[in-house]
């Protein structure tokens, strides 16, 4: 079902900022180099935006940027929108069958192992956490064996994410991600 990309049709995600109008990546370039909190809530703003005009990809893509953030480890804008794990899940989980997301298992999986600098390895491991959720979400799409055997990539596991969160993230980071790994209550 194709949605009129000017209106906010869906209902919104409960992980992320209400909007009132619809708004897409280009809302970002206001922050030029600039990735601070308001980068932070805009990125968020959008996501729920695409979200809404139904394009969960686009939403998905805009999350990655938040994540991108370049945020202080108890930074305000933190307490009332934490990193989007259980956003990513969401829309994950909420898309109807006919709108595109693509494959969001090989999405991250690419991420995490193609992430540049800054903070590189943090956000590598923030992708492999979102990979995780991707694949309780679609257990059935294939990641990119190509590059897994071309590369020699080992897909992590829970443990090993969560540890690495625990060793890089901000204080809660992992058991935010954990709680995204854990069935939504209705």
């Amino acid at each position: 079902m194709m949605r009129d990309s000017g209106a906010l049709t869906l209902p919104y995600c409960p992980y992320l900022p209400r909007v009132d109008e619809p708004l897409r990546a280009s809302a970002l370039k206001e922050f030029g180099n600039d990735r601070g909190h308001l980068f932070y809530l805009r990125a968020l703003e959008c996501g729920q935006a695409l979200w809404q005009q139904g394009f969960p990809a686009q939403s998905l893509l805009m999350m990655n940027r938040a994540f991108a953030a370049d945020l202080e480890e108890h930074a305000p804008v933190l307490n009332d929108w934490p990193l989007p794990y259980k956003a990513v899940r969401w829309v994950m989980e909420s898309r109807s069958k006919d709108q595109f997301i693509g494959n969001p298992r090989r999405h991250f999986q690419h991420l995490s192992t193609r992430m540049v600098e800054p903070r590189k390895e943090l956000r590598s491991w923030r992708a492999w956490g979102c990979w995780a959720l991707a694949c309780l979400v679609f257990p059935s799409y294939p990641a990119d064996e190509e590059q897994i055997s071309k590369e020699g990539i080992v897909e992590p596991d829970s443990a090993e994410i969560k540890a690495n969160l625990l060793r890089l993230g901000w204080a809660g980071e992992a058991e935010e991600w954990v709680s995204a790994t854990l069935p939504f209550r209705g």
